[in-house]
């Protein structure tokens, strides 16, 4: 009776590195031990390629391949009529996480057996644990792995909670929610009372736990950004725009206060600016910019005072841009700047102008306000522009 052929051992399979049953490794014509080992990296192994009796193959007509690169001669050894080993030392970290591929072949190529190889180190603790709530009914938390990321092994993490001081371990079930390691808890968990919140990570090499987070729901409260961001100019100001939006619908649903923030920048620059000092108000005027440049504009929220909470809560992401452009000046360019005794001169004169202006145009104290110094401010623009045409007959 002639010998069974060799089987076709499918490639694909080897090079994803499956953990194969028992059963169908019987039938391969050769067996590797050790099978699929887990090692530290810098460890040394000695695997083994058997050859089953059924097949005519002896053990120098075999050779061996790690990850499809041929392994030197050298590192083999015949341990007996059908056997043949290789000494693999100072491992590296596998090169995939589902490990790395050592390979037994026959003389002419063929796939006798293969073996998984599991090369890393223990997994380390997760760390920089965030955890925010959109509503106070639920919860999604974030983590990151550690310096030395997934250590060259597959490593599964798991997100537990409980209640300080009472309770037992729950561990949440809704991953990849809000990145790659992140974790939703959507109900079930209570206001007014503090949670203890951690992460344990683990691959073949062990357990690594991270430092307990401890919060309450209350303080940990995010919403949406504000909403129906509007920029409009202010009159004919040159140098000001007016900002509006709309609060978020959660302050109104759960009775919270806000604080806002703005931020912007010029169209040709990637630099924001922050305007921390607007309160809980919902319009805000941005002075001081350059005439006719066109801006983006982003607000955002902060919930705070949350059923008696003293601590904030959590910056909301930014609205998107809005944009808008301040006036062009009708100022003619090219003219010299006033030096420094002049700068003086020049703001009494314009001090003068603005309240002999006053006199004019208010009645009583109770109307010097922003308005009025707005309407100063254009009929000061205009007075500079009546100065610097130059009349068909004038003489330069």
């Amino acid at each position: 009776m002639p010998p069974p052929p060799l089987l076709p051992m499918l490639p694909l399979l080897l090079v994803l590195c499956p953990r194969l049953p028992r059963a169908d490794r019987l039938s391969y014509p050769a067996v590797i031990s050790p099978q699929d080992p887990t090692l530290l990296i810098g460890s040394s192994l000695v695997a083994t390629c058997t050859v089953s009796p059924d097949f005519p193959l002896k053990a120098e007509d075999l050779y061996w391949t790690l990850n499809g690169r041929r392994l030197p001669a050298a590192s083999y050894a015949a341990l007996g009529p059908s056997t043949l080993s290789v000494a693999l030392a100072r491992l590296n970290g596998s090169r995939q996480q589902s490990g790395d591929n050592l390979v037994c072949h026959s003389r002419d190529g063929g796939i006798l057996a293969g073996s998984c190889l599991y090369v890393g180190l223990p997994p380390e603790k997760p760390v920089n644990i965030t955890c925010w709530s959109k509503n106070m009914k639920d919860l999604t938390c974030k983590w990151a792995p550690g310096t030395e990321g997934e250590t060259f092994l597959h490593t599964n993490y798991t997100l537990k909670y409980k209640r300080r001081w009472y309770g037992q371990d729950n561990t949440c079930q809704e991953y990849h929610t809000a990145g790659t390691y992140s974790c939703h808890i959507p109900k079930d968990l209570a206001l007014f009372t503090p949670y203890e919140i951690w992460v344990e990570a683990s691959n073949r090499l062990g357990v690594a736990v991270s430092d307990v987070v401890m919060l309450d729901i209350l303080d940990v409260v995010t919403t949406d950004p504000p909403s129906d961001v509007h920029v409009s100019r202010v009159g004919d100001l040159e140098d000001q725009l007016s900002v509006r939006w709309s609060s978020p619908p959660a302050l109104k649903d759960f009775l919270f206060q806000a604080k806002y923030q703005i931020q912007y920048r010029v169209e040709d620059s990637s630099e924001w600016k922050v305007v921390d000092d607007v309160g809980n108000q919902t319009s805000c005027r941005l002075a001081g910019l350059r005439p006719g440049t066109v801006y983006f504009v982003q607000v955002r929220c902060n919930p705070f005072s949350i059923y008696g909470s003293k601590k904030a809560g959590i910056w909301s992401d930014w609205s998107n841009p809005t944009a808008a452009s301040t006036p062009r000046s009708e100022r003619v360019a090219g003219g010299c700047d006033p030096k420094g005794g002049e700068q003086n001169t020049t703001l009494r004169r314009e001090l003068k102008q603005f309240f002999g202006w006053v006199k004019k145009h208010a009645y009583g104290c109770s109307n010097l306000g922003i308005k009025l110094y707005d309407q100063w401010r254009v009929w000061l623009q205009k007075s500079h522009k009546t100065r610097n045409q130059v009349l068909p007959g004038d003489k330069l």
